[in-house]
């Protein structure tokens, strides 16, 4: 099998983007950039670190992002499973992607930026859920942002398929796979949903 391992090779296989894919980046957010992603309450967050590059999916029940300014974003972590992947990534390379996600929208709006990560008790306090705040918030510096073509969506029918998780291993299955069956799979998913409506913020 052989690879492609230069740059003109790649451009040359797949030519000239268009106008529409060059005009579309902005610095900052604009009135559009905004209202979209203000609409979004999921996003994936990409980070890299020594170990490799990480993804992690975010969610709130309202803007899963607020707007410190037009050039920078503050994104809660809230409970989760404890692994800090994406967290630690940060601390050591401030290199960030998100992408933005709407239910029905078969567009995405994708910010490339840095971060940092804070404890700052006024920032803390904007996100406070049902008497609980986040642990830390990062502080991500726009760098880029604009919105990716919907054809991926598209392809998929991501909106329009709908309930495909029939049939699929449950993360207690996982577990019990990666433990060679010591892990009791079957009682961590039964009681996963009551343990986890108590602790989402």
């Amino acid at each position: 099998m052989e690879f492609i391992e230069d740059i003109t090779e790649l451009e040359a296989l797949y030519g000239t983007p268009g106008e529409a894919a060059l005009v579309k980046v902005a610095g900052t957010l604009t009135p559009t950039y905004r209202k979209w992603i203000m609409a979004s309450k999921f996003c994936v967050l990409s980070t890299i670190g020594p170990e490799g590059t990480d993804a992690s999916p975010r969610g709130d029940d309202g803007p899963v992002v607020q707007e410190l300014d037009a050039g920078h974003l503050a994104l809660p972590d809230w409970r989760g499973n404890q692994r800090l992947d994406s967290l630690r990534n940060i601390v050591r390379d401030p290199r960030v992607s998100l992408m933005f996600f709407v239910p029905g929208s078969l567009n995405v709006v994708r910010v490339n930026g840095t971060a940092k990560l804070t404890t700052d008790d006024a920032l803390l306090a904007r996100f406070e859920r049902a008497g609980k705040r986040p642990q830390t918030v990062t502080v991500i510096q726009i760098h880029e942002i604009y919105s990716q073509c919907a054809r991926a969506i598209m392809r998929a029918g991501l909106w329009s398929s709908g309930d495909l998780s029939e049939g699929l291993p449950t993360v207690g299955d996982m577990l019990k796979e990666m433990t060679s069956g010591a892990f009791d799979g079957e009682s961590y998913d039964k009681e996963w949903p009551e343990r986890a409506a108590k602790s989402l913020w």
